[in-house]
């Protein structure tokens, strides 16, 4: 390090003590008077993937507190969700507009504006297109720096190499444009494709403190999803042997070194910086477990009733979907869901629906008349929706317009016949034709000549779908004797669908619990989700939030988490144990 770095590091030091967290919870008026910034990188900024989105969005008004407009999220242009999560507008930060101004120069397509959550958050966005043109270039630099190439048609490396580049380009140009006077600027960077921006700026040697957090490293990932004893030979894999055999080699490369090439590198769970140490061979220096913002849900008093109105817009679902098999009592219905990202292995899904194949011969043995509705919510290629699905839905509104509008007349008439000094009967009341009309709707409503479907949408290429085969081995068709029936929703729930119209968050309302049963789980934010409304959930001791919770919770069962063992059990005793928290755990 030179003397000048170490005048600089020292200056900071002196800078920063005495200073508490809570005092530094300002709006930014600390970090603004001694020059800090933050520049936070991710694909999933403004750009909904997975859970890293979750995670950015969850921790930004507590990072808008310390750092003000100090705080810059940067990440790639996707104009479908930028037209609902970004007010565009122009940079006020001199700096900044500078820096984003010399970019444009270059032909680079770069938006500007504040993300539309909670903090409201100004955001960097790169349009990666409109530098493809120095993929090559940028290629070049990067062996020639770090001895990692990537393959020309794997074109995710190739956007995150060129985001990457980018990334770089915009720290140094900031730097330059902030000027010669003291300034101390960290960059975070979440996962392996934002992990070449960490990497040149380090080879670039630019004047900025560097972060590394793996969410889940990539090797990982793939080697659970290949169905190996995993947890269980960390220390036997031939790591560059079997990142080569899955065609990840240039990825793992590329994650590897941005671990090693961070001043500090975090993960978000034990188990994962268990993996972590292993496949990575670099001990996180700080586990930083995800959070929520448990205010958002903080309504304790309200939770039964939001229970119970979003309850009632499933119920009216299951009416339309299940009409002409509707012969089960709602009040004796329980909902149960599992969803996240479509990693059939990974999240558990296959043994999530063994289990269910399990409880419903539990149930249909002791005869019991409690019917578990399980729904699927893993988003995958569609064609277009289920036709039946469809008509479920439009025959159960038609006799529920019916009803409705026969109550308003039926009303009327009574009222009608007490002004006159009569006493209302049936006869007089309800006529021919509308018992006529009623005769109608209830004909449509129970001709129906197949099973109701398993899946709400034509799902692409659905003979080797693995859901879709893995219920159809366990014989799961929505059968009148079946106790446990199964729903397929192969998209992300939203307010607008003309089937489910529900957004996650109030569909996780109105079920009874959560089941989450994963393999490989970083940290899970889905049993989270559920905890913090009140829902029960089941989790794995696989999991980073079920390993927070045996080790931080005494009971985790008395707070509504049960955490099955997949670990130190055998896949049939796990998927045992399962079925018997499900049947028994409400």
């Amino acid at each position: 390090m030179s003397k000048g770095k170490i005048k600089r590091a020292a200056s900071t030091l002196r800078a920063l003590e005495g200073i508490t967290f809570e005092s530094c919870l300002d709006e930014g008026n600390h970090c603004y008077d001694i020059n800090k910034w933050l520049i936070e990188v991710a694909w999933e900024v403004a750009n909904k993937v997975g859970g890293i989105y979750t995670v950015i969005r969850s921790k930004v008004p507590t990072t808008k507190l310390e750092f003000g407009d100090n705080y810059i999220a940067v990440g790639p242009l996707n104009e479908a969700q930028v037209r609902t999560e970004v007010e565009i507008k122009e940079p006020e930060i001199g700096a900044l507009r500078s820096t984003i101004n010399a970019m444009r120069s270059q032909g680079i397509g770069v938006v500007y504006g504040n993300w539309l959550i909670e903090g409201y958050p100004q955001v960097v966005l790169f349009d990666v297109k409109t530098a493809m043109w120095r993929l090559a270039e940028w290629k070049a630099e990067m062996w020639k720096s770090t001895h990692i190439g990537a393959p020309d048609m794997d074109f995710e490396a190739n956007n995150a190499i060129v985001f990457g580049f980018l990334v770089t380009w915009f720290i140094g140009e900031f730097l330059h444009q902030l000027g010669s006077e003291p300034k101390y600027v960290i960059s975070h960077f979440h996962e392996w494709n934002a992990g070449v921006g960490l990497m040149m700026a380090r080879m670039r040697q630019l004047d900025v403190a560097t972060i590394f957090t793996t969410h889940a490293t990539l090797l990982g990932r793939y080697l659970c999803a290949g169905h190996c004893d995993f947890y269980n030979n960390l220390d036997n894999f031939n790591l560059d042997k079997e990142a080569g055999d899955r065609g990840i080699y240039h990825r793992y490369c590329i994650e590897r070194a941005s671990a090693h090439c961070a001043h500090v590198f975090t993960t978000v769970s034990q188990i994962t910086s268990y993996e972590a140490d292993h496949l990575l061979k670099r001990k996180p220096d700080i586990i930083t477990p995800n959070g929520l913002s448990v205010k958002k849900f903080s309504a304790l008093h309200e939770f039964q009733n939001l229970h119970a109105l979003s309850k009632e817009k499933i119920n009216n679902f299951i009416r339309g979907h299940f009409y002409g098999h509707y012969d089960f009592d709602l009040d004796k219905t329980l909902y149960i869901f599992s969803a996240g990202r479509y990693e059939f292995s990974n999240k558990g899904v296959d043994m999530f629906i063994e289990s269910l194949a399990r409880l419903n011969h539990k149930l249909k043995s002791a005869n019991s008349d409690m019917t578990v509705i399980a729904f699927l919510i893993f988003p995958t290629n569609t064609a277009s929706f289920n036709v039946e699905s469809l008509k479920g839905q439009a025959i159960s509104k038609q006799l529920r317009e019916t009803v409705h509008n026969l109550q308003n007349e039926l009303g009327k008439r009574i009222y009608e016949a007490c002004l006159k000094g009569d006493l209302p009967h049936g006869d007089t009341i309800l006529g021919n034709e509308d018992i006529i009309e009623l005769k109608k709707c209830v004909y449509t409503s129970i001709q129906r000549h197949g099973l109701p479907p398993i899946c709400t949408h034509n799902v692409v290429d659905d003979s080797v779908d693995p859901i879709l085969c893995a219920l159809r081995k366990c014989q799961l068709f929505n059968n009148r004797y079946d106790r446990v029936k199964v729903i397929f929703h192969p998209e992300f729930l939203k307010s607008t669908s003309p089937l489910l119209a529900m957004d996650y968050e109030e569909f996780v309302r109105g079920c009874h619990m959560g089941v989450f049963p994963s393999y490989y789980e970083p940290w899970g934010y889905t049993p989270a989700e559920c905890t913090v409304m009140g829902i029960p959930s089941i989790t794995t001791n696989l999991s980073g939030f079920g390993c927070f919770m045996e080790e931080h919770i005494t009971d985790p069962d008395t707070y509504g988490i049960y955490i099955v063992d997949r670990r130190f059990k055998s896949a049939d005793e796990s998927c045992e144990q399962l079925a018997q928290v499900s049947c028994f755990g409400f």
